[in-house]
């Protein structure tokens, strides 16, 4: 009896090991998951006025040009785009007008209180609404503003790309923690020219010449485009 009993404690170990080692295991199809235009959807967080001035872990120049760079991004695929606002009327003021002037056709949601934008019913609802499961999320500040509601939004079920050079925070260590919490919580960590690439995925696609002059404008690849260009003519 002693030795069923033994046994029984070491079949019933191995099956809650089995269970754990499953649960923790990532599933290789989901990173290997591409985005497309067809699957995405752009959120656009707290890139408010007041919050930009406390941004130090990147060069302010830089960063409003990646932010538009990205915005150009959707708006030549016509991805749908959220873009939501904490208490606008306060501190941290409007939304840039560098992505309201290019996201035009954008939900806006602009929150009272809530600081992790994904427990706005509202927000939440615009996501659910466009029926796509990635999402292409950028945030300000990167450790508050982008964390808490990309985690938040991974627990659900979505896959979410951070694209942290298209985000900030107040300096070098509030970012590489907030890359750290992210990357554990199985999100997606890119820079906006990576998810530019990706869901372009053939020069040959129908807005390949667009998005090659969105990169060309906002990064050094400018140069290649503008002799690709010259070519053609």
């Amino acid at each position: 009896m002693k030795s069923l009993s033994k046994i029984s404690s070491l079949l019933a170990a191995a099956a809650l090991l089995f269970s754990v080692s499953s649960l923790a295991a990532p599933d290789p199809e989901r990173f290997a998951q591409t985005l497309t235009p067809d699957n995405a959807i752009l959120a656009m967080i707290d890139h408010q006025t007041g919050l930009m001035v406390g941004v130090r872990d990147m060069n302010p120049a830089q960063l409003k040009n990646n932010i538009q760079g990205l915005s150009k991004m959707a708006k030549v695929l016509n991805l749908p785009s959220v873009v939501t606002a904490s208490y606008p009327q306060g501190p941290n003021g409007p939304v840039m007008s560098e992505i309201s002037d290019i996201l035009t056709d954008a939900i806006v949601v602009n929150r009272q209180g809530e600081i992790n934008a994904w427990k706005s019913p509202e927000f939440r609802a615009a996501i659910k609404k466009s029926g796509r499961k990635k999402i292409i999320m950028a945030g300000i500040v990167t450790d508050v503003c982008l964390m808490f509601p990309a985690i938040s939004a991974v627990a659900e079920g979505y896959d979410v790309y951070a694209v942290v050079d298209a985000s900030g925070t107040w300096d070098a260590v509030s970012r590489e923690a907030a890359i750290h919490r992210m990357t554990q919580a199985g999100v997606k960590v890119v820079t906006w020219a990576s998810v530019l690439a990706e869901i372009m995925d053939d020069w040959r696609s129908p807005k390949g010449q667009q998005l090659g002059a969105v990169l060309g404008e906002h990064t050094a690849y400018g140069y290649v485009y503008q002799s690709y260009m010259a070519n053609q003519k």
